[in-house]
C-alpha cells in the first residue's frame, strides 16, 4: 500500500520533471568535448591542422616522432617508473589492509588518509624533493654522525636517470587514494562479518583477508586501480619535479613538443599523444591479462583449506611499506613547512638556524592572483560537478533506472585517458570557439576531471540511502523535489561535503588543463609551484607549494567540523 502510494505520487511528477535532461546535459558538457579533443589530436597526428596550413593527410608526423632520439628512453622510463609505481601501490595497499584490518590504527585510517588525499601532487612532489635530495632533510638528519661527512653526497634519487625518485613519489601520493577506495569497498561489503566467520573456521587474520575479502572487493576497486595505472603512466607535474630530464617521461617529452616555438612540432607531438594513449590502453589490457593469470595461479590456493596460522610476522612485514610511505608523506609536509619559515638553514643542520615569517610576507602579494584563480576555479568546477552529479543520481532514482542502464560510466574516461592525449584537441576546439585563454575555459577544463571524482565519491552513498525515508515523505504528500531538498540532502550532507572537498582538491591540483586551456593567462598555485621549482630558492618554492596544499586541507577540515557542529546543534534543542 505504502509503495503504491509513493509510486503514484512519483509518477505525477515524471512528465514535468526536468531532471531527465541532467544525464544528456552532463554527457554533453563533459564527454563530447573529450571525444572532440581526441579527434582534434588524431587529425594533426596525420598532418591535418588548418591553423598551421597543414591540409594533407600524411604519415610525416609519425616519422618525425619515431626519429626523435629521446623517444625510446622516454618510453622505457614511462613504463618502468609508472608501471612499477602502480603495481607497488596496489601490493602495498592490499598488504597493509590484510595486515592491519581490525586493529585500532586501521579503524583510524580514514582520519589519517584525509590530509594526505588533500595534498596536491605538485606540493607532495616538492616536499619529497626537499626530503630525498642529496642535501635534503633525511641526509641532514644523518649527517655527520652516520654519513661521516659535512657535505651532501654526490648521488640521490631526485631527477635520477632510472626514475626511482619519481616512482617513490607516485607510490607515496597514490597509496592514500587507493586505500581510501578500499575502505569504501569494505564498508559496502560488511567485511567484519565475513572475517568473523572465517576466524571461527580457524583461518588466521591475513589468510582470511586474502581468501575471503580480497576476491570480493577487487571488482569494486578495479576502476580506481586502472585510474592509478593511467595516472602513473601519464603524470606531468610530478615527472617535472622528481623525474629525470634527459630523457624525460613520454608525457613531459610531448609537452615540450606542444610548447616548442616551432609550431610544426605540434604535429609530431600529436602523434606522440596517440602513442601515449595506446601505451596506457596496452598497460590496462596487460593488467587485465595479469588478472586472468593470477586467477588461475591462486585458484588452487584459495580452495586448499590452508588456515595460515596467526600471521604475526606477516602482519608486521605487510604493514611496514605502507607505514614507510606515510612517514615519507609526513616528512615531506614538515620539510615544506620548515623551509617556508627558514631564514638560514645551512647543511648539515637538522633544523633552520634562523626562523622568520618574511618568506610569507614577501611571497603572498606575488601569489595573490594565483591563489584567487585557484580558489575561484575550484569552487566553480566543484559547484557545477555537485549539481550535475546530484541531478543525475536523483533522476536515476526517480525513474527507477538500474546503474547498468545509463551511459554515465563514460564520465570516468578522463580518469583512464592520458590528459595530454586529448587536451591538445580540446585547446584546438577552444581556439576555434575563440574561448582559448579565458577563465571560463580554465574552469570548464577543470570540470572535466572534477566531475568523475565527485560522481565516484557520491554515487554509492546516494544509492545506499534507505528508500523508506523517501516513501514515507511521499506518502505524507511531499513532492519529489521537496523530498530531495528536505529529506535526502540533509541525510547525505556528510557524503556531499566530502565529495565537494575531493572535487575541490582535484581542481586545485590540475596542471595540464590549466596550461592548455588558460594559455598562460590564468596562473594557479599549481602552475606557479611547478614554475618556481626551476629556481634555486627553496623558501620561495616552499611557500607556493604549502599554500597550494593548504587550500584543499582547509576544505577537508571544514568537512571534519561539519558532523560535530550538527551533532552539537541537535543536542542543544
Amino acid at each position: 500500500m505504502t509503495t503504491a502510494v509513493a509510486s503514484a505520487a512519483t509518477s505525477r511528477w515524471r512528465r514535468r520533471d526536468v531532471l531527465v535532461l541532467a544525464p544528456p546535459l552532463t554527457l554533453a558538457i563533459c564527454f563530447l568535448p573529450i571525444a572532440g579533443g581526441l579527434i582534434g589530436t588524431i587529425l594533426p597526428a596525420f598532418g591535418w591542422l588548418p591553423a598551421l596550413d597543414a591540409r594533407t593527410l600524411t604519415l610525416t608526423p609519425w616519422r618525425d616522432l619515431l626519429a626523435a632520439p629521446e623517444l625510446a628512453g622516454s618510453l622505457w622510463l614511462t613504463l618502468t617508473s609508472g608501471g612499477l609505481a602502480a603495481i607497488a601501490t596496489f601490493l602495498i595497499a592490499i598488504l597493509f589492509c590484510a595486515a592491519a584490518h581490525g586493529t585500532s590504527g586501521f579503524r583510524r585510517l580514514h582520519r589519517w588518509l584525509t590530509p594526505l588525499l588533500a595534498v596536491p601532487h605538485a606540493a607532495m612532489a616538492i616536499g619529497l624533493a626537499f626530503l630525498l635530495a642529496p642535501s635534503g632533510w633525511i641526509v641532514r638528519l644523518l649527517s655527520p654522525w652516520a654519513t661521516g661527512t659535512d657535505l651532501p653526497p654526490d648521488y640521490g634519487i631526485v631527477h635520477d636517470p632510472a626514475g626511482i625518485g619519481l616512482t617513490v613519489g607516485l607510490i607515496v601520493k597514490e597509496l592514500p587514494y587507493l586505500l581510501f577506495m578500499i575502505l569504501a569497498a569494505l564498508s559496502q561489503l560488511h567485511a567484519e562479518r565475513y572475517l568473523a566467520a572465517a576466524r571461527s573456521l580457524g583461518y588466521g587474520p591475513v589468510a582470511a583477508w586474502f581468501k575471503v575479502i580480497l576476491p570480493q572487493i577487487y571488482p569494486l576497486i578495479r576502476l580506481p586501480i586502472f585510474a592509478v595505472l593511467a595516472f602513473s603512466l601519464s603524470v606531468v607535474d610530478m615527472a617535472l619535479l622528481l623525474g629525470p630530464s634527459t630523457p624525460p617521461t613520454l608525457a613531459v617529452l610531448l609537452l615540450r613538443g606542444f610548447n616548442d616555438p616551432d609550431l610544426t612540432m605540434r604535429l609530431s607531438a600529436a602523434a606522440g599523444a596517440l602513442l601515449h594513449l595506446a601505451l596506457v590502453a596496452a598497460a590496462i589490457l596487460l593488467w587485465i591479462l595479469g588478472e586472468q593469470v593470477c586467477r588461475r595461479i591462486f585458484r588452487a590456493w584459495l580452495a586448499d583449506g590452508d588456515r595460515g596460522g596467526h600471521g604475526t610476522t606477516a602482519r608486521l612485514v605487510g604493514a611496514l611499506p605502507a607505514r614507510i610511505a606515510f612517514l615519507l608523506s609526513a616528512g615531506a609536509l614538515l620539510a615544506l613547512l620548515f623551509w617556508t619559515v627558514a631564514a638560514r638553514w645551512p647543511f648539515p643542520a637538522a633544523l633552520p638556524r634562523v626562523w622568520t615569517l618574511d618568506n610569507w610576507l614577501h611571497q603572498m602579494p606575488l601569489l595573490a592572483q594565483p591563489l584567487l584563480t585557484s580558489l575561484g576555479t575550484g569552487l566553480a568546477a566543484t559547484g557545477v560537478a555537485l549539481a550535475l552529479t546530484l541531478a543525475c543520481l536523483e533522476n536515476e532514482q526517480r525513474r527507477g533506472l538500474h546503474p547498468t542502464q545509463r551511459l554515465l560510466w563514460l564520465l570516468y574516461l578522463p580518469l583512464l585517458l592520458p590528459q595530454i592525449s586529448f587536451l591538445f584537441g580540446v585547446q584546438v576546439q577552444l581556439v576555434w570557439l575563440d574561448a582559448d585563454g579565458t577563465w571560463l575555459a580554465v574552469a570548464w577544463s577543470h570540470l572535466l576531471f572534477v566531475l568523475p571524482y565527485v560522481f565516484l565519491s557520491l554515487e554509492d552513498p546516494f544509492r545506499a540511502l534507505d528508500e523508506r525515508y523517501s516513501r514515507a515523505a511521499l506518502c505524507l504528500g511531499a513532492s519529489p523535489a521537496r523530498v530531495f531538498w528536505r529529506v535526502k540532502l540533509p541525510l547525505l550532507r556528510r557524503p556531499v561535503a566530502t565529495a565537494a572537498a575531493i572535487g575541490f582538491a582535484v581542481s586545485v591540483a590540475q596542471y595540464l588543463p590549466t596550461l592548455f586551456a588558460g594559455g598562460g593567462r590564468w596562473p594557479t598555485l599549481t602552475t606557479e609551484a611547478v614554475a618556481l621549482s626551476a629556481t634555486a630558492d627553496r623558501r620561495v618554492i616552499a611557500v607556493a607549494a604549502l599554500l597550494q596544499a593548504l587550500l584543499p586541507l582547509l576544505a577537508f577540515a571544514a568537512v571534519g567540523l561539519l558532523a560535530p557542529v550538527r551533532a552539537w546543534r541537535g543536542r542543544s534543542r
